[in-house]
């Protein structure tokens, strides 16, 4: 059965650890690995160069924002001519709202740099779903569509998000007890827009589910990418299919957005 990571963070240093062993027996045949700020966009494309099987992203989250050099716009531009997708990227209210018209600027910036290459974007949001519909709506989108990754949105924005062109992927972190709101939107999902991610070493799954436990790192636990087989089996459970079944489905969009 063949496994696709369609976010997750493998140049991490929390992962540095155990790096070798991730990419010489790899969780996935595919993998997205985002970055996050300029400090980060070399590592990515440092994986992306010795592994096929990983796909690069180049992006500002929302929580580096206040940290981005006065030619960051240029040096995204080379990452990007060099090949790669933009991400991750996206809106957040929950970490801080203080800079949320520079997060919104930056932003849609990215936004519209994805639709003129005509990549895949990678976007983050929390606590700021009226704000995405609304530059969504307002900023020029790729034609091959873009992830919006942990959907934790409204399941009613879900038919409006993937008219844009919207992907949704799930987190195995949702399957945690007392996230059950984070599951109804992808109780019936479209198949065809549905994609798997770990987000490691970020979201970890709940202990009674974690198979690859790692140490704690400043007091914050951390998720293996190999933990991407419980995110699938849940989905599939929540789905009522079989595991193999969903994993048909999700290879054929992971290939439809980001190029298998």
């Amino acid at each position: 059965m063949k496994l696709y990571d369609a976010h997750n963070h493998l140049q991490a240093a929390a992962l540095a650890p155990y790096r070798e062993e991730i990419v010489a027996r790899p969780p996935a045949v595919g993998m997205v690995v985002n970055g996050t700020s300029e400090c980060d966009w070399p590592a990515v494309a440092e994986l992306a160069i010795a592994h096929a099987w990983i796909r690069p992203s180049y992006g500002v989250h929302p929580w580096e924002v206040d940290a981005v050099s006065p030619a960051w716009r240029e040096r995204l531009s080379e990452r990007l001519d060099a090949g790669g997708f933009v991400g991750e990227i996206g809106l957040d209210r929950w970490k801080t709202d203080r800079n949320f018209d520079l997060q919104a600027e930056i932003f849609r910036w990215q936004l519209g740099e994805a639709a003129r290459r005509n990549v895949p974007a990678t976007i983050h949001c929390l606590r700021a779903w009226g704000a995405l519909a609304e530059s969504l709506a307002t900023t020029p989108l790729p034609r091959c569509g873009f992830l919006i990754h942990a959907y934790g949105g409204p399941a009613e924005m879900v038919a409006g998000f993937a008219k844009q062109g919207a992907y949704f992927s799930f987190s195995g972190s949702f399957l945690a007890v007392g996230r059950e709101r984070k599951l109804e939107p992808f109780r019936a999902m479209p198949a065809e827009r549905l994609l798997v991610e770990t987000d490691a070493p970020s979201m970890p799954l709940s202990p009674e589910l974690d198979r690859h436990p790692l140490p704690e790192v400043d007091g914050e636990r951390q998720n293996h990418p190999a933990n991407l087989a419980v995110a699938y089996e849940g989905l599939a459970r929540l789905r009522g299919m079989p595991t193999e079944a969903l994993a048909g489905i999700v290879a054929e969009n992971y290939a439809r957005l980001f190029g298998g």
